[in-house]
């Protein structure tokens, strides 16, 4: 796999004119649109495709994160915070997270960072009134896919944390003067009333994907879970993170990112070259694809069931 790692400069040249250009024309259309008082159906149905492009912003954000989408780490960072300029995400403070769960993922003993919150079967059973409510309540589609991306995206973002490292601190900053210089440039202009007609929807439309996207890489019926001392990151990667078969245009505007059990084998690949390493390693097709239709049957499931080795229902619980 070693052989499709690194970027190439070209290559990550054409995904960011493919990606920007069509973006920045969608929103100039979608403002004048909106100044020209033409229907606000078109503009919310712009904004669909728009949100697409907006989330393939934040997965070329991701490929940066992970220092795949150009051979220099410095690079990487200056356009992984154009990105978040764009995203709303501060990205070294975004990076550590995203870097833990790489190192945590599927291990039931290092849960909390950068994951959905997911409990055992047993946990559950043995929790009291009040964190059973706490977690119905998290895990439900609405508030999951609904409320939660506004909230980490536009509330939690802006703020720092404990324990955050100066480069951290400083790129929340640099993000938050960044939006700031965005709402000013457009309240000389355009209004304030008209950037969020135009913007607010694709914001919410592209939280709602990109944590759908992040939900189904590890929320799957037969999905890998293990405590600390049975943990294998080989397994966590080909059987804790699933092959999201998307459609070849959803496949192209979520980045690849769908490949994501070799994403998690190799970081270092970039979001371009995950096709191929598919294509070109027979050992990396070892498993079930779940294609678009099926994948939603994973809202129903809410538990880990140690003893079955599956997630499961609260009714099947």
């Amino acid at each position: 796999m070693k052989r499709y790692e690194g970027g190439d400069v070209r290559k990550s040249a054409l995904q960011i004119a493919a990606t920007f250009i069509p973006y920045s024309l969608l929103l100039t259309a979608m403002f004048l649109l909106h100044l020209r008082h033409y229907p606000y159906g078109l503009v919310l149905a712009l904004a669909l495709v728009a949100s697409m492009f907006h989330v393939r912003i934040f997965m070329l954000l991701h490929d940066c994160a992970h220092n795949s989408f150009f051979n220099s780490p410095r690079a990487c960072a200056v356009f992984g915070h154009i990105c978040g300029f764009v995203t709303s995400t501060p990205f070294f403070n975004w990076q550590r997270s995203h870097g833990i769960h790489h190192a945590t993922v599927s291990n039931l003993d290092r849960r909390g960072t950068g994951d959905v919150w997911t409990m055992t079967v047993d946990e559950y059973r043995a929790a009291d009134r009040m964190k059973r409510f706490r977690y119905r309540l998290l895990r439900n589609p609405f508030v999951l896919f609904g409320v939660a991306p506004v909230l980490l995206f536009h509330v939690i973002y802006r703020f720092p944390g404990r324990g955050m490292k100066r480069r951290e601190l400083v790129s929340i900053l640099l993000t938050d003067l960044a939006i700031a210089a965005i709402l000013a440039a457009f309240a000389a202009t355009t209004g304030l009333a008209a950037y969020l007609a135009v913007m607010a929807p694709v914001l919410y439309l592209a939280g709602i994907m990109g944590f759908w996207l992040f939900y189904i890489q590890h929320q799957f019926t037969r999905v890998y879970w293990a405590h600390d001392s049975d943990w294998d990151i080989h397994r966590a990667s080909m059987r804790g993170s699933s092959f999201y078969d998307l459609p070849a245009p959803l496949r192209w505007l979520s980045a690849n990112i769908g490949y994501h059990h070799i994403h998690h084998l190799k970081p270092r690949i970039p979001s371009y070259n995950l096709r191929a390493c598919y294509e070109g390693i027979p050992e990396v097709r070892d498993i079930v694809p779940i294609t678009l239709r099926r994948s939603f049957e994973s809202l129903r499931l809410r538990l880990w069931d140690e003893g079955t080795g599956r997630l499961v229902g609260f009714a099947e619980a």
